[in-house]
């Protein structure tokens, strides 16, 4: 295995992702198998505990704050990337989405893991003329002139010019709406390492003044927008057909796949079920999830048809071969990502060192995820594995401890009544010492 991955780093990487018994230990034996698998001093995790990120602090991020928040912070396992093994971090309270990304990256090991991608983290902004007398002869006055525009957005952001981004092209859009056709100009801006959504809000707000002056009209909307389809991550992987559960599982997956690249009610829950392994990871790290869902689902809309953001075939050998591509506007800089201790500690156990990497990373989690659940449907169904976690949940809300909630899971499975109810009347028949 080896043990520096393509992707821009500079550090050693996880020795192995593929953790013995990960699962079972306890939250300090974990702590320190993932320091141990990372390089990291255990030291490290005290900034993600309760104590670390308390009401003022949180108040510096948010507005009207009177506590904090906390969800499951766990690593995904079994991760290879790019040649590399990596511990994926993910924030998550739905129960098996951890697990099952770390299985699905297991299936995905022997024939190499992941394979990544990326374009130029390019964001655009959008710039709203309205009142424009003559739409078709604006657009081309603004082309004549976009040098100058394209100038006048980068001084705005010298510094990251400096490191390479900036504005790189721009376009202009006519839009036809129910009252007028809008001018719409988009800015092309090379982000680097950012997320940018200042650095584009804030070019467009400097530019629209002059474009309004060359369109003859006025601006209005000056923003970015989260439709990030020049910003896009690929992740390819080759699933093994004996570790899914044979050849036809294999069919059984590129049916239900099929069904969601023609139907968009399971489509819907189709893409669902990768944004519950995207979200998570970027979540944890810090980052916007509602502009990663709001890009991920308007990409999904191809023809007016609402469809599957990932694609699956079987080879020549009968494996099964999974890809998505989609856009991930992510960044390392600016926001909680250098704020949240959380962040600050999923980002050093993912050990990224560029946005390129953290995005691609988030992509294998979200492919992984996606057979994960696939390979459920097209198996045993999904109710068994998450009902077996809610029993769980149902045990410890009742007050249960971990040997009386192992029993009451039991039972509840083989009654099949997942009811708060009935884990209640179990419970006080283990306590009064009955059995049944």
């Amino acid at each position: 295995m080896q043990t520096r991955r393509r992707l821009d780093r500079r550090h050693t990487m996880a020795e192995n992702s593929r953790i013995a018994d990960f699962r079972n230990m306890s939250v300090n034996d974990r702590r320190t198998a993932v320091a141990e698998a990372t390089g990291l001093d255990t030291e490290v995790f005290a900034q993600i505990d309760a104590t670390a990120f308390g009401p003022e602090q949180a108040a510096n991020l948010s507005e009207n704050v009177f506590g904090v928040f906390s969800l499951p912070l766990g690593a995904a396992t079994n991760f290879t990337i790019n040649g590399t093994d990596v511990l994926v971090p993910m924030a998550t309270e739905e129960a098996s989405v951890i697990a099952a990304a770390s299985n699905a990256a297991r299936m995905a090991r022997p024939q190499g893991g992941f394979f990544t991608s990326s374009t130029q983290p390019i964001m655009q902004a959008q710039i709203q003329l309205i009142n424009v007398a003559d739409p078709h002869a604006a657009r081309s006055r603004i082309f004549e002139r976009q040098d100058e525009i394209i100038d006048l957005a980068n001084a705005q952001d010298p510094k990251l010019v400096e490191v390479g981004g900036g504005v790189k092209g721009l376009d202009v859009r006519l839009v036809e709406a129910k009252s007028a056709t809008y001018v719409v100009v988009h800015l092309h801006v090379d982000v680097r390492d950012a997320m940018g959504a200042n650095a584009v809000n804030t070019m467009a707000e400097a530019v629209s003044s002059s474009l309004a002056a060359i369109a003859e009209g006025d601006a209005l909307l000056r923003i970015l927008t989260n439709k990030a389809d020049l910003r896009l991550s690929r992740a390819r992987a080759v699933f093994d057909k004996e570790l899914l559960g044979g050849a036809e599982v294999v069919d059984n997956i590129l049916h239900a796949y099929e069904l969601a690249a023609a139907d968009p009610y399971r489509a819907a829950t189709h893409n669902k079920g990768i944004m519950n392994g995207i979200s998570a990871v970027v979540l944890a790290t810090g980052n916007d999830t509602r502009a990663v869902e709001a890009g991920a689902h308007s990409h999904a809309l191809i023809d007016g048809r609402y469809t599957s953001l990932s694609t699956f075939e079987k080879n020549a050998e009968g494996n099964l071969v999974g890809n998505l591509e989609m856009p991930m506007p992510v960044g390392l800089v600016g926001g909680a990502t250098k704020v949240h201790p959380a962040a600050r500690t999923a980002l050093q156990i993912a050990e990224v060192s560029t946005a390129k990497d953290l995005a691609e990373i988030i992509v294998a989690a979200g492919l992984a995820q996606n057979l994960a659940a696939l390979r459920v449907l097209a198996t045993e169904g999904v109710q068994r594995g998450h009902m077996s976690l809610h029993a769980k949940n149902l045990a410890m809300s009742a007050g249960a401890t971990a040997e009386e909630s192992k029993a009451i899971v039991k039972r509840l499975i083989e009654e099949k009544a997942f009811r708060f109810d009935r884990v209640q009347a179990i419970l006080a028949e283990l306590r009064s010492g009955g059995s049944k």
